[in-house]
């Protein structure tokens, strides 16, 4: 797989201008979804180096990131003339990396791509490490292929567009850096104020966080070994996520702070995470995200939503979690009564 480059980028017009120049073209096309193309599509639009692009819009939201909207993408491609050296440019959240990317990916066997996240979920984790996929069949992101862009252009002005909620959401990307990573990067996370944010502060953050991630990915590129310590709290996360698109949606970052919870709880019982840091962590979480109200009949289904996670093996579900904080431990299996007890310890907490 290609090697990736992030750039942040204090001035979005040099920084395209020199993504774009590195990447074959004969036509460019920019996908944004409908919120990022009334908010975010003007900024780009007059600039020289995109002369002459097509657009494609998408659906917002998660429930839009499926094979209906994958076609749309393929079919307009087609429809504007794109060829094998054609460039797609993702303007948007995580949804739109991950489905672009897939587009790009497969649409005359491989195109490039540049991404341009606008949210923070999408800056610290979607678009960085060359995941692409769709939803399918009620299962995250269960379809998709590894995949870099040529380039990730990081512009945190996007963020002052965000709502408390898309902040927070990223946020828990970053808290699960922070966990995987040491114990300073923790505590900075930990103690943030994210009712008042200091963006300057926030920007330096998203930096480290996001070199977190790019030092393990750069490392195991298709997730054979440790890239695997990413998928702290989304074994539980994902399945809180795929069962909630069958009542009412939650945002990606809400449902990973939750399995963080019941995850750093198989941690403590499991691989012997200290007590006292879960419950800080714990407690961090329960004060900004709230829960998800579930019931002792619901864990069936989120079991066998996990049932279905990709880092499984044989049927056998498959967790990372840790002894410490930076001390993580991929490829560990827990009971079906440790699951429940932590979903216990979930919805108690």
């Amino acid at each position: 797989m290609s090697q990736q480059k992030v750039m942040i980028a204090d001035k979005l017009e040099a920084t395209l201008a020199e993504a774009v120049s590195e990447c074959e073209r004969d036509r460019i096309f920019i996908l944004t979804d409908e919120n990022t193309e009334k908010l975010c599509l003007s900024l780009v639009a007059d600039f020289p180096c995109l002369e002459g692009f097509k657009t494609i819009v998408i659906g917002a939201s998660d429930t839009n990131k499926n094979l209906d909207s994958l076609a749309h993408v393929w079919e307009e491609l087609g429809k504007g003339g794109a060829t094998r050296h054609t460039l797609l440019i993702n303007i948007g959240g995580g949804m739109v990396t991950d489905l672009g990317g897939f587009a790009a990916s497969t649409f005359k066997r491989g195109i490039n791509y540049i991404n341009i996240p606008t949210t923070l979920l999408a800056m610290v984790d979607a678009s960085v490490g060359g995941k692409t996929g769709i939803n399918f069949r009620g299962l995250k992101n269960e379809i998709g292929v590894f995949n870099n862009a040529s380039s990730v252009i990081l512009h945190t002005p996007f963020l002052r567009t965000l709502d408390s909620e898309n902040i927070l959401s990223g946020y828990a990307e970053m808290l699960k850096h922070g966990l995987i990573s040491n114990e300073q990067m923790w505590a900075d996370l930990m103690t943030f104020e994210l009712d008042t944010l200091d963006f300057a502060k926030l920007q330096r953050m998203l930096a480290d966080s996001v070199a977190v991630k790019q030092r393990i990915v750069t490392e195991d590129p298709t997730e054979k070994g440790i890239r695997k310590a990413l998928n702290l709290g989304h074994t539980v996360g994902h399945a809180f996520e795929s069962y909630a698109l069958e009542h009412k949606p939650v945002l990606h970052g809400y449902a990973v702070a939750w399995g963080l919870i019941c995850e750093l709880y198989l941690s403590a019982i499991r691989t012997g995470f200290p007590t006292d840091k879960m419950h800080q962590t714990v407690n961090f979480i329960k004060e900004h995200y709230g829960k998800m109200n579930i019931t002792c009949d619901d864990y069936p289904t989120l079991l066998e939503l996990m049932t279905h996670d990709k880092k499984n093996v044989a049927g056998i579900i498959n967790f990372t979690l840790l002894g410490g904080i930076g001390d993580i431990k991929i490829n560990q299996t827990a009971s079906k009564q440790d699951i429940y007890e932590a979903l216990d310890f979930y919805r108690e907490c």
